[in-house]
């Protein structure tokens, strides 16, 4: 079964350098994450970024903001009012650009930033009160160069939700990647599909039909064309969380595989197990892990390949918390 901890070559995963306990935000510090270097350092390999620092700016230094000015996004600094936007920006594509040759599957920002915040960054206004409806100038590039890759601020990766959907993604991504490298088959995207249509099931059923569609044509479609149109819906469909509801709906199709193999108390157990999910009386762990026992038992082939029973390293534990 394909899985997360197969991969031999490292993950890399472009990282905020604050984030990493390096010591090059405004007042000299850091904002050092644990969670990352100790968990999932385990796993990714950081390629640390602080635009503040590489466009120029010393440690400690001024802070900045996002400013509002006549309908126009400017960065500039809070107390002199030096406009640092045309700096800013012409960094952040020459470093983007370079970002895009190192093999990122990944990207994490830090929330609240005028260069890295993702989301929800104070937009300062000419009147009144900071609206929360900026994205960083750094950050903003990046997503617009690298528009699949998948990104996320450390904030948000303290819900579940959202960090097992972004774990999910880059490992799902790197997988993606790989199977682009060299003179890919259609056979070989035709198995790489079918190894992935229960992960696409529980974030969409919507981009889950598509593909299907997609990959039954793929024989009448330019290569090129294919490999743009399936990345874009693949990564589009994973960027849904995947509900309680969506991953029972994902559960209860797997059941239908061991309709004829599972005696009826067994089955019943394992329907209880989803319905206690469904109820959100247990985390996903629980019916998965009965689920898997039965696929290895009973040597289901068809549910042993389906990266949806190990979509990243089960240390992580991400399933006892969804």
């Amino acid at each position: 079964m394909e899985n997360s901890s197969a991969n031999d070559e490292p993950i890399r995963i472009g990282i905020s350098s604050c984030l990493l306990g390096q010591q090059v935000r405004f007042d000299g510090g850091h904002k050092h994450d644990r969670y990352l270097t100790q968990t999932l350092g385990n796993y990714f390999e950081w390629l640390p970024v602080c635009p503040e620092v590489e466009v120029g700016l010393g440690t400690p230094r001024e802070t900045i903001q996002l400013v509002q000015i006549d309908q126009q996004v400017r960065l500039r600094t809070t107390k002199t009012h030096i406009d640092l936007t045309s700096k800013m920006r012409k960094f952040a594509r020459q470093r983007v650009a370079a970002l895009a040759k190192e093999d990122l599957s990944g990207y994490i920002f830090k929330k609240d930033s005028p260069s890295c915040g993702m989301e929800r960054v104070k937009l300062h206004q000419p009147k009144g009160q900071a609206k929360r409806t900026g994205v960083g100038l750094f950050a903003e590039a990046l997503m617009a160069k690298l528009p699949h890759l998948p990104v996320e601020e450390e904030g948000r990766l303290c819900d579940p939700r959202f960090r097992e959907n972004w774990i999910e993604r880059v490992f799902a991504y790197h997988s993606l990647k790989r199977l682009w490298t060299g003179r890919w088959r259609l056979r070989d995207l035709f198995e790489f599909h079918t190894r992935y249509k229960f992960v696409l099931l529980a974030h969409s059923e919507k981009e889950y039909r598509q593909l299907g569609r997609l990959v039954a044509d793929s024989k009448s479609i330019p290569r090129q064309e294919l490999r743009d149109r399936y990345q874009t819906e693949f990564m589009t469909g994973l960027s849904k969380i995947a509900t309680t509801k969506k991953n029972t709906n994902v559960l209860q199709h797997m059941l239908g595989f061991f309709k004829k193999d599972l005696d009826p108390a067994s089955r019943q157990e394992l329907l209880s197990h989803i319905e206690d999910y469904r109820k959100s009386l247990v985390p996903l762990v629980v019916p998965l892990t009965l689920i898997r026992h039965y696929v290895r038992i009973l040597d289901v082939e068809y549910l042993r390949d389906q990266v949806y029973l190990n979509p990243h390293p089960k240390e992580l534990a991400l399933r006892n918390h969804v």
